[in-house]
Parts: C-alpha cells; structure tokens; sequence
C-alpha cells in the first residue's frame, strides 16, 4: 500500500529491533516498498544489504553533505561499483546543508556537484538534501540539467511552493514527511495543495521527524500512515488515494516494476 521513499533502517536507533520491523512488522503495516538511503561509504554498503536480503527494501548509494569532508576521490568508484548492483535504484542523498556546517560549503558544493555528474553518468534518478541552501541548490540542479536526464526527489522538501513549481518545471519530484502533520507548517501544506499530484512522493526519514501524534518518538515507517491521512485532507481525498498515487509516482521514477 505505502511506498517509503527514505528511511535510514541501518542507523543505531534501530539496533534492537531491526530485524523484526524489517522481516515482519513493516510488510504486515502494508509498507509494500522502502528505499533505504546512504548517507556515507558505511551507511551506503549497508544499504546495499538490506536490499539484497529483503525483496520489498530498495537501496540509494551517497554521501550526504555533512559528510563530503570525509569523501576522498576513490570513494566515487566505489559509489559507482555498488550502483552496479540491480537492487541499487537511486544516487543519494547528496546535496547542501547550510544549516549546520558540519562540513565547509565549498567542499560540500564541490562533492555535491561531482556526485551529481555520477548520477548523470550512471543515469540514475538523485535524493537530494537541501537545507537553508536554496538559492545555490536550485543553481546547481538547473545549471546540470540532472532533471530532465535523470529526474529524482527533493528529499523533506522544506521550501515554498513556488520554488517547488520551478523544480517540477525541471523535472523533480517532491517528497513530504511528517513535518506536514506539524501546527505552523502552512507553507508545506501549500506546497501539497498546489504541485502536479504525480510529483509528490512520501517519506518519513525515519528515525527522524515523527508526524504528529507521535512527534517525538522513534519514527519508522509505520507512521506514513499519518503523513498520508493529512495529505487526504489537503487533497480532498482518502488516505488509500494518497498511498496509491504516491506508490506509483515512486515507482515510476525508481524504474519498479
């Protein structure tokens, strides 16, 4: 029924339980896909493995911008070596975030734009990280064309709506997660009610940003149920609507059959 488009299942936060909530729990949730998202060279290998051991558990290979100080240049070969692998559907998350600078900006443009040529190189859809980065984002994604040749989603999408017109022009997706249940989140909730609805996806970016009632707690994927039900109000549908549309929108972009 649900489509996970980002979730980060080999986190810590999971070491108790993870083999349940991925063996059993998940799948009789009706979570029919997940896409497990690299965030390091660790992080991406082990991605690779839950998707070679669970047929519903999809992978992305990256670096996210808090880690491209660490990247060295061999470690591109390696993203492309594992983005071999057929259960491998995405490059990412790769992106900006200026937010925290955990690692320069300069550094982390330099990476995100190399990392960017290999999605295009590989042809392979991107999960794009963006934060307090949109202006240079937006830059680099339009400059590079990667919309059109490859496509792929503006992951937690935290910018306006006509922002997000323009990267639809481009050819993106946007991907929404339980920060839309939040009070004060009318921008988002814009963005949802005005985008094409075969540009939205759905995330939990578990364990992170745990929709509302549950903002607060561990956040699994369980938990797109509520993302969905709020997404049903704005769009004057149902719940089931909203998880059909999205898995399709997914499963188109990531090449699913």
């Amino acid at each position: 029924m649900y489509f996970e488009t980002h979730s980060h299942y080999d986190f810590k936060q999971f070491d108790e339980d993870r083999n349940e909530l991925l063996s059993k729990i998940l799948p009789e949730a009706g979570i029919d896909y997940i896409l497990n998202v690299g965030t390091n060279m660790q992080s991406s290998r082990a991605s690779v493995n839950f998707a070679n051991k669970y047929d519903y558990i999809y992978a992305t290979v990256g670096v996210h911008p808090h880690n491209a100080k660490d990247i060295k240049d061999s470690d591109l070969v390696t993203l492309a070596e594992m983005a071999k692998n057929p259960k491998v559907v995405a490059i990412g998350e790769i992106g900006l975030d200026f937010h925290y600078n955990f690692s320069p900006q300069d550094t982390q443009i330099y990476r995100f734009k190399q990392m960017l040529k290999l999605a295009i190189d590989l042809k392979m859809p991107t999960v794009i990280h963006s934060r307090d980065a949109e202006e240079e984002t937006f830059k680099i994604l339009k400059e590079s064309k990667a919309g059109e040749k490859i496509g792929g989603i503006l992951h937690c999408y935290s910018y306006d709506a006509s922002r997000a017109k323009q990267y639809i022009e481009l050819g993106w997706h946007i991907s929404v997660g339980g920060v839309v249940t939040y009070k004060k989140t009318e921008q988002l909730q814009q963005v949802v009610a005005t985008i094409p609805k075969d540009r939205l996806v759905l995330e939990t970016d578990c364990p992170y940003l745990s929709p509302e009632p549950n903002r607060g707690k561990r956040n699994d994927s369980t938990n797109l149920t509520h993302i969905a039900t709020k997404i049903a109000q704005i769009w004057n549908a149902t719940p089931e609507e909203v998880a059909q549309i999205t898995m399709q929108n997914a499963k188109r972009l990531f090449g699913i059959k």
